[in-house]
Parts: C-alpha cells; sequence; structure tokens
C-alpha cells in the first residue's frame, strides 16, 4: 500500500510573470501548484512588453534604488538580475548585456522565454487552467465565474496592477478587497499637451539629447511628440512627479549654458529665426517648433528661455495607456512573506502589490523576485 504523503496545494491567480515564477517557486518547494487564468492564453502583456526586444532585468549595482520600497530590498536582493539571467540560461535562453546595462534575452523577444517557461512548468506537473476569471472567496474556497470553487492548502495571488486592460490586467480585483487597496495612478505614462496646429507635422519626432527638468534638476533623455502630448522613455521615471502636479520644462541645449547661448546667437546675422537657431545652435525643426509654441511671444534674450522652456501638461494620459500602475495592495496589509494578513495562507505578489518603477527591466525585476519570494512562502505554509 502506497504510504507517501500527499502534497501540499498551492493555488496561483494569474499566469503572468509574477504568478508564473511563484508557480515555479512553490512546485520546486514541493507543493502541487494550479495556476488559474482569466485570459485565454498566459502572460500577454509579457509577450507585448517583449515584442520589440524583451528588456529583462538591468545591471546597475545598485538594484534597489529605482524603486523607494524598501520592502523591496530583501526580495529583490535574494532573486536579482544576476540570478534573472542564470535561471533564463537555465531554460536555455542566454541573455547579453546592453550599452546602458540593460538585459536583454539573446533572442530579443519574450515568446521563446515564455514556451521554454510553460514547458518547465508543465514538466514540473504544475496545471494551467485558462479563461478562468477568479470572483473572490466564499469562506476558504476560491469562488470562478464559472460557478468552479476549490480550497487549496495556501493561494498566491497575481493578478497584476490595472492597465491593458485588454491584455488581463484590468484591476478589477481591487474591487473585491478595497479595504486593502491604494487607489490604482498611471506609471510610465505619456502626458497631454494640447498642441496648436502647427506641430502636427511634428507628430511622431522624438526630441533626443533633451534637458527634462522637473523640481530643479535636469534629467537627460529621449521623449517623442504625439498627437496627444508627449511620451517616452526618458520621461518615465519622472511620471510620479508630473502626477502630482510638478511643472515640466525642457532644456533644448542641454551641453551648452546660457551665456554660451548668448555668443552663438549674438554671432549671426540678422536672418529669420529658424535659420538662426539652425546655424547657431544647430536646432532640428522640432527644436524650432517647441520654442515657437511655447515661447511665444518670443523675447529678445532667447538664452534663458531655450534652456528653461516651460510644458504645459495637462495630466497623464489614461491608465489604461500606461506601461504599469502605482497603486494596489497597501504594504501594511501584508507580512514580510507578503501574506495577508486578515486572510492567512494568502500571498499577492507582482503589480498587485502598491510600488512602481522605471522601465529599463525594474518593473520585470520586482515581478520575478516578488513572484519567487510568495510562492517559496506560499509552499511552506501550505506544507505547515
Amino acid at each position: 500500500m502506497d504510504q507517501s504523503v500527499p502534497k501540499s496545494t498551492v493555488a496561483v491567480i494569474g499566469a503572468g510573470p509574477a504568478g508564473l515564477m511563484a508557480a515555479e517557486a512553490a512546485s520546486m518547494a514541493g507543493a502541487r501548484v494550479t495556476i488559474y487564468d482569466q485570459m485565454p492564453s498566459p502572460a500577454r502583456k509579457f509577450l507585448m512588453a517583449g515584442k520589440s526586444g524583451l528588456n529583462i532585468t538591468h545591471t546597475d549595482p545598485d538594484v534597489t534604488a529605482p524603486y523607494d520600497c524598501p520592502r523591496l530590498q530583501p526580495m529583490i536582493a535574494a532573486f536579482g538580475p544576476k540570478a534573472i539571467r542564470d535561471w533564463m540560461h537555465d531554460l536555455d535562453q542566454p541573455s547579453f548585456v546592453g550599452s546602458t546595462g540593460r538585459v536583454f534575452p539573446e533572442a530579443m523577444k519574450a515568446s521563446p522565454l515564455l514556451r521554454a517557461w510553460l514547458s518547465r512548468l508543465d514538466a514540473a506537473g504544475v496545471t494551467l487552467i485558462r479563461r478562468a476569471r477568479w470572483c473572490g472567496w466564499d469562506g476558504a474556497d476560491l469562488m470562478f465565474a464559472d460557478g468552479t470553487r476549490t480550497a487549496p492548502d495556501a493561494t498566491v495571488l497575481a493578478m497584476g496592477g490595472a492597465s491593458w486592460r485588454r491584455l488581463g490586467s484590468d484591476g478589477a480585483w481591487a474591487a473585491r478587497m478595497p479595504e486593502l487597496t491604494t487607489p490604482f495612478r498611471p506609471s510610465n505614462v505619456g502626458f497631454v499637451v494640447w498642441w496648436s496646429d502647427h506641430m502636427t507635422r511634428h507628430f511622431g519626432t522624438p526630441l533626443k539629447n533633451a534637458g527634462l527638468i522637473v523640481g530643479g534638476h535636469a534629467h537627460r533623455g529621449e521623449v517623442v511628440i504625439s498627437a496627444s502630448g508627449i511620451e517616452g522613455g526618458g520621461l518615465y521615471p519622472l511620471t510620479p512627479a508630473l502626477r502630482d502636479g510638478a511643472p515640466l520644462a525642457l532644456d533644448l541645449k542641454p551641453d551648452l549654458s546660457v551665456e554660451e547661448i548668448r555668443e552663438r546667437l549674438a554671432g549671426q546675422k540678422k536672418q529669420s529665426l529658424p535659420n538662426t537657431l539652425r546655424r547657431a545652435l544647430r536646432f532640428t525643426p522640432l527644436q524650432v517648433a517647441l520654442l515657437q509654441e511655447f515661447g511665444r511671444p518670443l523675447p529678445d534674450d532667447l538664452a534663458p528661455l531655450i534652456k528653461h522652456l516651460p510644458v504645459p501638461l495637462s495630466g497623464p494620459r489614461d491608465i489604461d495607456q500606461a506601461i504599469s500602475t502605482a497603486g494596489g495592495l497597501r504594504w501594511d496589509t501584508v507580512d514580510d512573506d507578503l501574506m495577508l494578513h486578515d486572510r492567512p495562507g494568502t500571498f499577492a505578489a507582482g503589480e498587485m502589490l502598491d510600488w512602481e518603477a522605471p522601465t529599463g527591466g525594474w518593473l520585470l525585476t520586482a515581478c520575478l523576485a516578488t513572484g519567487r519570494w510568495a510562492g517559496k512562502a506560499a509552499a511552506a505554509y501550505s506544507a505547515r
């Protein structure tokens, strides 16, 4: 007669990077794991992020600095950039470091990594149930929209934030636990600018090597002019301050001082403004247009305006157009194992938690790290 002890059970709600990593960690710790996801296929946002090049982590020595969230530090220390690269290598998905320290799989896209990952989970006995929309609890039971219910020994919630609803991150789960959450806010998002008609021909044009001035500090980065405003990687790290109402200004010549700009402009013969700016300062047509858009009526001394050109923002774009979100489960609602205080045996991971980070690999690093942390803790709890 078989005297073996049945495996403990862990349910993971959500099949994004945090949920898949939680499932892997719990399975490796000896639990029998079932993943439930509301979409027809897993990790849709992950696949979308990796379409043009999956930036999965970063090699910056201070890996916790971009988060401004002390609670994340031990989790990222336990499963940070080096561990992520080793994990990818174990999946036969080697990585490389780009010129800015960002880490990419050699295949660049997310799909080969995801296929290898799902194959390993399947080989480990992890079950993936698709089109399973979680509806909350009935006592100890997890309830699903089709009437299914289950009572695992432990649960990891990894249902994401509230951006990209069509890919599954709709934030609907927050309505089932409003007392535990802070409202979602857009992060890594473009900002609305109401352009005049003459800017139309510049839509889609990048503004490179500009200084983005927020809170008295200039940040170098690239932004793109779009029909709805401005967006781009140079802007995304500034989202929290801009979202809270901090003004934005552009330094159109960050490598020159005010006095150097004055000297170059003074050396030009009388000619049209665009020609003067092009010859003296090598302005692009977009830089000329921005100066005229935001600087009129133009002063006689253009140098201070070129170094500090105010940009009137009309708030962030819609949350569903954001790359990620801030808000979600408050940190005071979970313990150091990421278990909910008011529901023992239920853990949370990924963008469900109230943290935010700029693009550049930081988002996925924290999702993977918190998923692994919660999965290991859930397995340990279920075994007890």
